[in-house]
Parts: structure tokens; C-alpha cells; sequence
């Protein structure tokens, strides 16, 4: 376990064969044990977790691991690509997502004090205004591509609305945001782009400040810089966007295409909420959480962990773990937010976000079916999002929408 073995013996969790078939790939890992190597990029190797009970070892034990890719030693030795595509999720930021210790408590508590005080209500009402707004541009053709024209889009503009975006830069910042989850050889510069945009929405409330999360952070007592503020907002859009669009295109595949929910649709929030549930253990974070040893340690006794290199949690491999088999869906074993100290902080307001998205779909587009290719994800290591997710239903005639398809930047 101490060095990866041939690179071309591993898994590959990037390639178009892991995008049509994962769980061919975690099959290969977990016959190798729970913890195994594979390549989660060309030329980088990994270890990842695929048994539930080390993946939770590791998860409550900060003093042996970190999340600070600083230590990864085959980056720093230049054996890792400098354009490896997983970088710009792996590669370091000084953001609550790669701070351990004192720096990591600092940065938590102001995260989760903002969050504490976003109106749920509000949220709803919020998402649901940008969802019905998104489905009334296609409502009228009888079908739509869900994912670029609903999923993706409805995370953005929500998140704008919470940032306190104005309408001129709420465009900017979504347009940046679509880039970025494309993530395609544009997806650098959106980055770039995204951050600009994030960089001038701080400059804006340090002087006009509103009631919304970006001047909250601003005026929170633990007094951030503006980078500091800026590295923060890009993690809390980031990392909550994608796996939201994934986590509403999982559950809306559930609905559609599980024998066990058909004709069942009339139930409303509790169908919903079973789906939203099973979604969770699918994991639209598939291979997310990347820790690294800080000194050589082992997970279950016996498995050798070396220091400074990637370990990963597959929360999708976890959670399909055999020894969990008989466990509900509605059983919160499964590892889709994490666990430990850097358990996600947002669950709440995601699920806010993804109920009123999946209600709003269901209740406005009548006798609603999927169309075409479904069952391919987009290719990468870190998420299980279908690439496409096609969809018919009865024409309508078209709605006014309450707001156009931009934020209307007020409070959240």
C-alpha cells in the first residue's frame, strides 16, 4: 500500500468507460480491499476509500490526516501534470475547505454563522421564483434538456440572490459558474472570471453593504480580509452548486425511471423526500473528500497509509458498501456530506433547494417523461451528474415568469 503499484493496473475514474459504467471501476477497488489505488486523472494516482467503516475512521481523525494538498508530495516533486485537470478542485486555497486546526475553526464558525442566518423560507420562495422562471423559456416546446437549461442554471441564480448580487454582475457571475461546471479547456479562465466577479461584489458591499451573506461575512466578527472573504465565497458557490444540480438530477431520475416510485408521483413532498433520500446514497459527490496522512498511519488496523499522498473517499462506493446491505434509504449512514469536522454546513439550505427545485418541476410540466440517453455521466472523478437529461411533456402556452433568468440580487 506504501507505493502505488502500475499505473496502467489501476481503475480509471476519469474515462469515459467510468463515466457510462462507475461501478465497474468500484468493483476492481473494492476486490483489491477498502482501501485501494487508482488513477483519478492521467498520470495521478490515488488511494481510495471504498469500505464504509475506514472511510469513517478517517473521517474523525483530524489529527492523523489533513485536507491541506500542500503536502502532497508527487504534486511538489512535479510528478503530477501541472495541467491535470483535477487541480482545480485538489490544488490548494486558503479557504475553510483546506484549513486544518485553529485556521479551520476560524473559518468554520464564520461560515456557519452566515448560513444560520439565511431565511429558509425566503430560500424557497427564492428557488421556487427562479425555477418556475428557468421552465417557463421551454414550457411551451414539450420538451428540454434539463441539466444546462434547469439543473445547473437554478443553483447559480439562487446562489447569486444569497450573495446579494446585483442583477448586472448576478449575469456575470452565473455566466462564469456555467463555465467552471463545464469544466472543459475553458474552464480555467471562467475560474479566473469567476473570482474577478466575486472580487468586485466584495468591493461593492464594503461600501454598500445589504442584508445578504456577502456582507455578513464582511461585517462578521472575526474580521476577514477581502481575500480571505473572496476564497471563502468561491468555496461556498463552488462546492455547493455542482453537487446541488447533480443532487436534483439524481432525485428527478428516481421519480422517472424507478418502478418503485411510478404512479406514485400524487404522494408530492413525502415521494420527493424518499427520492431526494435514495439520491444521497447514489452520492452526487462520487469521489470528493481528498485527505492526506500527515505522518505514515494505517485505517482498520491493518491497512498502511502513507504519508502525503491523496486519499479519497468515494462517498458513491461507500455507500454502496456491502456491509450496509438492509439499511433503508431513509437509513443517514450514507457519507454524501461528509462527516467529521469538515461534515458539509449547508445541508439544510441544499435540501431547501433541491425540494422546491423538484416540486416546481413536477407541478408545472404535465405528464412528464424522459427522453434519451440518461444512465452517462459527465466524465471526471469527483461527481455523478448525467451529461444530458432530456425530458417531454404536454406543451403549455407560455407564462410570464415571475423574474427573468438573472437574480434580482435582493436579500436572502
Amino acid at each position: 500500500m506504501t507505493q502505488p503499484p502500475d499505473l496502467s493496473a489501476m481503475p480509471c475514474l476519469f474515462d469515459e468507460a467510468f463515466a457510462a459504467r462507475p461501478q465497474d471501476a468500484y468493483a476492481a477497488l473494492r476486490a483489491a480491499g477498502p482501501v485501494s489505488w487508482a488513477q483519478i486523472a492521467p498520470h495521478t494516482p490515488a488511494l481510495v476509500v471504498t469500505g464504509h467503516r475506514a472511510a469513517v475512521e478517517l473521517l474523525t481523525h483530524p489529527d492523523d490526516f489533513t485536507k491541506d494538498s500542500r503536502r502532497w508530495a508527487a504534486l511538489n516533486s512535479g510528478q503530477v501534470p501541472p495541467d491535470s485537470p483535477v487541480l482545480a478542485i485538489m490544488a490548494f486555497r486558503p479557504n475553510v475547505l483546506f484549513a486544518h486546526g485553529k485556521r479551520h475553526k476560524r473559518l468554520r464558525r464564520v461560515v456557519e454563522d452566515c448560513l444560520a442566518r439565511i431565511d429558509m423560507h425566503e430560500l424557497r420562495e427564492r428557488t421556487q421564483t427562479h425555477a418556475a422562471g428557468l421552465i417557463a423559456a421551454f414550457v411551451p416546446k414539450g420538451r428540454a434538456e434539463l441539466m444546462a437549461t434547469f439543473a445547473d442554471m437554478l443553483p447559480l441564480l439562487t446562489f447569486a440572490d444569497i450573495l446579494g448580487c446585483p442583477a448586472g454582475m448576478a449575469g456575470k457571475l452565473v455566466k462564469a459558474g456555467q463555465g467552471v461546471i463545464g469544466a472543459q479547456a475553458d474552464a480555467a479562465q471562467a475560474a479566473t472570471d469567476f473570482a474577478t466577479v466575486l472580487g468586485q461584489l466584495v468591493a461593492e458591499k464594503r461600501s454598500k453593504p445589504g442584508d445578504d451573506l456577502t456582507s455578513w461575512m464582511i461585517a462578521h466578527p472575526a474580521r476577514l480580509s477581502d481575500e480571505e472573504i473572496i476564497h471563502q465565497l468561491f468555496c461556498f458557490v463552488g462546492a455547493g452548486t455542482i453537487p446541488t444540480a447533480s443532487w436534483i438530477a439524481q432525485a428527478l431520475l428516481l421519480l422517472l425511471n424507478d418502478d418503485s416510485y411510478a404512479g406514485a408521483l400524487s404522494g408530492g413532498t413525502v415521494t420527493i423526500r424518499r427520492a431526494m433520500e435514495k439520491a444521497l446514497w447514489l452520492s452526487p459527490l462520487a469521489n470528493f473528500a481528498v485527505y492526506y496522512a500527515v505522518r505514515p498511519t494505517t485505517l482498520l488496523g491493518t491497512i498502511a497509509i502513507p504519508p502525503d499522498t491523496p486519499i479519497m473517499i468515494s462517498h458513491a462506493a461507500t455507500g454502496a458498501d456491502p456491509e450496509l446491505a438492509g439499511l433503508g434509504y431513509d437509513n443517514r449512514s450514507h457519507l454524501a456530506w461528509s462527516l467529521g469536522e469538515h461534515r458539509c454546513p449547508a445541508e439544510s439550505q441544499a435540501g431547501v433547494m433541491t425540494q422546491a427545485a423538484l416540486e416546481t418541476v413536477l407541478e408545472r410540466l404535465w405528464d412528464l417523461d424522459l427522453e434519451g440517453p440518461r444512465d452517462v455521466n459527465r466524465p471526471g472523478p469527483f461527481f455523478h451528474c448525467p451529461r444530458t437529461l432530456g425530458i417531454r411533456f404536454r406543451a403549455q402556452p407560455a407564462d410570464e415568469p415571475a423574474v427573468s433568468a438573472a437574480s434580482s440580487g435582493g436579500p436572502a
